[in-house]
């Protein structure tokens, strides 16, 4: 199989902690470059992950003409920019989620790639995982009848006050950061984008949802409902994953973490008959990983596709401008 050049824009936790492992997993990635604004830091993540080469500024790492593919995990309002300037430099790019903080902006940034014939990628991990697929085909096939109603959550602990996601002119807050997850799941799940959108949210003392909770009516008269939120206090790794599905012969019922890689079960009711189904799933950043390389390397075609994170992006807006963010 062959592999491609990778090279990670930021040293960021979610690149530590969750892609960079992924990456090492995946079997068409090469971990070849990685740039911080902390050359030291840089060099630690080189020691550690095995890149071969470390990078004191991300422009160098762009320069790099070996670099073949782009990891980008920097805080939220740098994705644009830095899209922008790997795509100009013909680069592939996997960005972190939000792509960008409108739906403008993400059309912007897959009209740029689309022109300079490189591939663009919005890195929603948990999308490639055979558990989502495993739902999505429950609902194709109609196993719990006509969706009347879909219900996601994600809560996590509270911030500290230096974390970058308490900070509104980085795009911080619960919901770019959590709540994108259970819009984007709710979009995909139903193929469609809704019709209207209502949302509420308690805001912090510097301007940025603590808490939001939407109300979302898809065609077809699907009710939906999220809610995300940064408020279980400091209990390390508190957080409660959920998702509810009903339909007209039955329902579905997952607590399974977004991302979350093993033996994984939902709950399928029907007519009464309740059914525990397993789905085996890899680590998600790696299936990214693959599958971006495939689209370089076999013409693949993004599973996360511009067409959906521009819809994604569109809803955003509608919950955004609801809560007067």
């Amino acid at each position: 199989m062959k592999k491609v050049k990778w090279g990670v824009l930021g040293t960021a936790s979610i690149a530590r902690g969750c892609t960079i492992p992924g990456m090492q997993q995946a079997d068409n990635c090469e971990l070849y470059g990685v740039a911080g604004r902390d050359l030291k830091k840089a060099e630690d993540f080189k020691e550690t992950f095995g890149f071969e080469k470390a990078y004191g500024d991300y422009d160098a790492l762009l320069a790099d003409s070996e670099v073949e593919a782009v990891y980008i995990p920097l805080p939220n309002h740098l994705h644009y920019e830095w899209c922008m300037k790997a795509i100009a430099a013909g680069k592939h790019v996997l960005c972190e989620k939000p792509l960008a903080p409108t739906k403008k902006q993400a059309e912007e940034l897959f009209q740029a790639a689309a022109e300079k014939g490189v591939v663009l990628m919005e890195a929603f991990a948990y999308l490639h995982s055979p558990y989502v697929a495993a739902l999505k085909e429950e609902l194709d096939q109609e196993t719990i009848g006509e969706i009347s109603y879909i219900e996601s959550a994600f809560m996590v602990q509270s911030c500290k006050p230096d974390d970058i996601r308490m900070y509104k002119e980085m795009y911080g807050g619960a919901l770019y950061d959590l709540g994108c997850y259970c819009v984007s799941l709710m979009v995909w799940l139903l193929g469609n984008v809704p019709e209207k959108a209502q949302a509420i949210a308690e805001y912090s003392e510097r301007n940025i949802d603590l808490f939001t909770t939407g109300y979302m009516m898809f065609p077809g008269e699907i009710r939906a409902s999220f809610n995300c939120g940064m408020i279980f206090g400091n209990a390390r790794d508190s957080r409660m994953d959920r998702l509810y599905i009903h339909g007209s012969k039955g329902y579905i019922k997952s607590d399974v973490e977004f991302n979350q890689a093993g033996e994984l079960s939902y709950t399928i009711c029907v007519d009464g008959v309740k059914e525990t189904k397993t789905v085996s799933a890899k680590q998600n950043y790696s299936l990214e990983v693959e599958q971006l390389g495939k689209c370089i390397t076999e013409e693949e075609q993004p599973h996360v596709s511009s067409t959906f994170s521009v819809k994604n992006a569109e809803v955003m807006d509608l919950v955004l401008e609801a809560i007067g963010y």
